[in-house]
């Protein structure tokens, strides 16, 4: 199979307007840009140290440039590990990417591997039609995490305004054209602080420090 030609970000971003017909693609596709405000909003709560990954190297300049990051690793996520050990992280967030022909529903369990015990995971999906079999499958995944004691639901939160669509055909019944956006769903989970064992009870932990 023959490889296309590797294309820089503007190109790619011309493209991706290009093929959903979006001539505003500086209020549209914004990207790490419209982000930045929301991290802001975390290290003022006390996340000092954010780190992120992505599997785009152009992406992570533009991450890199925002200056918030204290780390970023290149990783495509349900293609490779991510590049932390295990109980790394006191919150693990994925915004934006957890969607049909993005992230998979297999990359959960690592993203709960790198998180601390007692730690949030915090996740969200798009709501809108041509992605309903993706979130189906997305739920079943969390459930069954949850079944498995690895983790308590603390919310789920649907958005009606969730962003912008790109194709009318990708709005809700009764949406209107103007309107032009789809629902999304936020999903926040706490990691179990302790392990379970057989029968549901606590395994036994090792003593801090080893």
């Amino acid at each position: 199979m023959a490889q296309e030609e590797t294309r820089r970000l503007p190109q790619v971003l011309a493209r991706v307007g290009a093929s959903h017909g979006i001539t505003d693609l500086a209020c549209k596709l914004r990207f790490y840009e419209e982000w930045a405000p929301e991290y802001d909003q975390l290290q003022a709560r006390g996340f000092l140290q954010i780190q992120g990954v992505d599997g785009s190297p152009e992406m992570l300049k533009k991450a890199q440039a925002r200056g918030l990051y204290h780390h970023l690793s290149l990783c495509t996520l349900g293609q490779e590990p991510l590049p932390s050990p295990e109980g790394t992280f006191d919150a693990v967030i994925m915004v934006g990417a957890l969607s049909e022909g993005q992230v998979p529903c297999s990359a959960i369990p690592e993203l709960l591997r790198v998180t601390k015990p007692g730690g949030l995971v915090c996740l969200t999906t798009r709501a809108n039609p041509s992605n309903l079999p993706y979130k189906k499958a997305l739920e079943a995944t969390l459930d069954s995490l949850e079944h498995a004691g690895a983790w308590e639901q603390l919310a789920a939160q649907t958005v009606d305004c969730w962003e912008l669509a790109t194709s009318e055909l990708e709005m809700m019944p009764g949406t209107s054209t103007k309107d032009g956006f789809i629902p999304g769903i936020i999903y926040l989970y706490r990691k179990q602080k302790v392990a379970q064992g057989e029968g549901g009870r606590p395994a036994p932990q090792p003593p801090a420090g080893l």
